[in-house]
């Protein structure tokens, strides 16, 4: 008799190409999609140029362009040109300027039951809500998928919670995502898959697990999983997709490898303060604090029903003199359905500031926020100066909270309505008849072998790497925990039109941390060769932006040196070429000062028979030991100075 299985062993174990499914373990899965949105899809189509690519091999791919909308100048127009004819070129699908948000619009017309996702934005997670397997990734391992490569990842556990219960009043999916990120931080769920199971899975529609599921990225999940139950057909009837479900679920006496259990009716309205996802309390415990902005939206409070309860909050009153009330609806959809049945009426009259459908607040393209000021926001990430003000203060909340808050100009606990003006809590409903408009997703040409892919002036070619070979170079950074992505690289309107100019965006680098970053690192590989960066636990966490790897690999990064790394940005590392090294004993991080000549030797060879390598402290004679957990595959690439030299010697042999 067969084992048991849950939903996510079902999904690796019917996509399975390499490996066994053991925790910790490589394994090589068949990708069905891909998405690509712009700040990491110009890389993943010059990547797939550079691999001389015919078309695409997965069954769809999607290119979405929702990260960079404003065009102050030449170069984000030419990047959108240069997207759709790439997209012609390989077989892919084009979401053009304004229809949405990636992961929203993949939901509404391509995520499938059973189907596994691969996508350069770290929220791809979110399609776990229908039944998928859907991973974040560096943009190079989403260009391989397309390329009908494996997707190789260490097998993660899976951690089953078990819901129970029905959420209360003025509680929604934002307060059990936020109640997860409160037990787990930013780092509990590392090498895990969170599965939702249970009774309390019946009040969650779809997008409720959206929200839940688009979250889990900021525990450092693997992804989430939930099954596609009659709810999921109940979505995809009402996008026209009835035909495209299948039912998935765990079999019964299926096991976890990690138990949690959540009740839905003990949740109150949840809070993260600044500056992590993972700094989270109970609204009663901050409420009062003044506030300049409310924003709702983004991708992890995408629904339609977001924006309705937001609307009916703030209904026949005035938002406080003293905020600006945003509202970024997620894709061209809602925004038809909100306009159609009200919504957006009653958001307009409140005084709310309508965005078009997009990333922007949340990645820092506009809406940020006054200096000294406090942001509420509806958005997955409050990292440091991500909204685009530095030393910002940004608060994640739900809808609810958000827009009880907008009416006082404070942080209100969306309870106190009935109080503050007799209101009870509105019910929500589903429109009778739901628009479906699938007209600003454009199908491939026919024979993409004879489109002419279209670069303007600030698109530049990959840059060439070296083989791996021995150091003795500065620690030109000493980092603390958790340090993001963001500040690896801070995205931005400033910087996020240079994405695929990988000279220009290296010119951010770590400029979150150290303004003159650049400039030393310059010194450095003028002098030295190069350098090397120090870094407590849980490093690179956050995007899945391979710039932050590429970049400082192109000033001249030798290697990192971490207590431990987060998936994704580890994973990033090791495509560019640079050994992601783990301190063996934690307290030798102690004794490594910026600015210390660090020394490896015989590093081709340690890398090549081992999993370790001695680090030689010039500066004070001191010696380290650090280990890597790469795999023979991993290996070669480091060697070869990354994956894509690897790609070409195998091409050329």
């Amino acid at each position: 008799m067969s084992k048991a299985l849950n939903v996510t062993q079902k999904l690796i174990q019917s996509h399975l190409i390499e490996g066994a499914m053991n925790p910790g373990e490589e394994i090589g899965i068949r990708i069905d999609q891909t998405l690509t949105q712009d700040a990491t899809g110009t890389l993943v189509m010059l990547e797939l140029e550079a691999m001389e690519l015919d078309e695409a091999k997965t069954e769809l791919s999607c290119q979405y362009v929702d990260h960079n909308l404003l065009q102050t100048d030449y170069k984000n127009p030419d990047d959108h040109l240069f997207l759709k004819s790439a997209a012609d070129r390989f077989g892919i699908w084009y979401s053009r300027p304004g229809n949405g948000v990636s992961h929203a619009v993949h939901g509404e017309h391509f995520a499938r039951p059973g189907r596994t996702l691969a996508g350069s934005d770290s929220h791809t997670p979110a399609n776990g809500c229908m039944g998928m397997f859907a991973l974040g990734a560096g943009g190079l391992d989403v260009a391989f998928s397309i390329a009908g490569e494996a997707m190789y990842l260490k097998m993660p556990k899976v951690l089953g919670v078990k819901l129970t219960g029905k959420l209360p009043d003025w509680v929604s999916a934002k307060d059990v995502v936020l109640e997860m990120l409160r037990r787990y931080d930013v780092k509990g769920a590392r090498g895990m898959v969170i599965e939702y199971y249970g009774p309390g899975l019946d009040s969650l529609s779809t997008m409720d697990r959206h929200v839940i599921a688009n979250m889990g990225t900021e525990m450092g999940a693997t992804t989430t999983v939930f099954p596609a139950d009659d709810e999921v057909k109940r979505f995809m009837k009402q996008n026209n997709r009835e035909n495209e479900f299948q039912k998935l679920t765990a079999d019964e006496g299926a096991e976890y490898d990690v138990h949690d259990e959540l009740n839905l009716s003990t949740l109150e309205p949840m809070i993260a303060l600044p500056s992590s996802p993972g700094n989270v309390v109970k609204v009663r415990e901050v409420e009062g604090k003044e506030i300049y902005q409310s924003y709702i939206g983004s991708s992890a409070n995408p629904g339609y029903r977001d924006f309705w309860i937001a609307a009916e909050i703030v209904k026949d009153k005035t938002a406080h003199d003293e905020v600006s009330f945003d509202i970024n609806p997620t894709s061209r959809q809602i925004i038809e359905n909100m306009v159609k049945h009200d919504v957006m009426f009653h958001l307009v009259q409140s005084g709310a500031r309508i965005h078009q459908a997009g990333c922007n607040g949340c990645i820092g393209m506009g809406q940020a926020p006054a200096t000294g000021r406090n942001s509420l926001r509806t958005v997955p990430r409050n990292f440091p100066d991500r909204s685009g003000t530095p030393e910002d203060s940004v608060f994640l909340v739900s809808p609810e909270t958000a827009a009880a808050s907008a009416l006082t100009g404070k942080i209100t606990d969306p309870r106190d309505l009935e109080d503050l003006f007799g209101m009870s809590y509105p019910e929500f409903k589903e429109p009778s008849k739901y628009i479906v408009n699938k007209e600003m997703l454009k199908k491939p040409v026919e024979n993409g072998k004879d489109v002419e892919i279209k670069k303007g002036p600030n698109i530049s070619t990959m840059p060439d790497f070296e083989e791996l070979q021995d150091f003795e170079v500065p620690v030109l950074l000493k980092m603390d925990d958790n340090i993001s992505t963001d500040e690896i690289l801070r995205a931005g309107a400033e910087v996020l039109p240079f994405r695929s100019n990988i000279p220009e965006i290296s010119k951010f680098s770590f400029t979150v941390i150290d303004d003159n970053f650049y400039e030393r690192a310059m010194e450095a590989r003028d002098e030295y060769g190069g350098h090397v960066v120090v870094a407590g636990e849980n490093y690179a966490q956050g995007s899945s932006r391979e710039h932050a790897a590429i970049a400082p690999r192109y000033l001249g990064q030798k290697a990192a040196v971490a207590k431990s790394y987060a998936r994704i940005g580890w994973q990033n590392l090791v495509n560019f070429g640079i050994p992601p090294f783990e301190f063996v004993n934690p307290e030798d991080y102690d004794e490594i000062d910026q600015g210390d000549i660090l020394r490896v030797e015989n590093i081709r060879q340690s890398i090549e028979t081992g999993n370790s390598a001695e680090l030689i402290n010039v500066t004070k004679g001191t010696k380290y030991e650090v280990k890597h957990s790469l795999s023979e595959r991993q290996r070669e690439a480091i060697l070869d100075g990354g994956v894509i030299n690897t790609f070409k010697k195998k091409k050329a042999s």
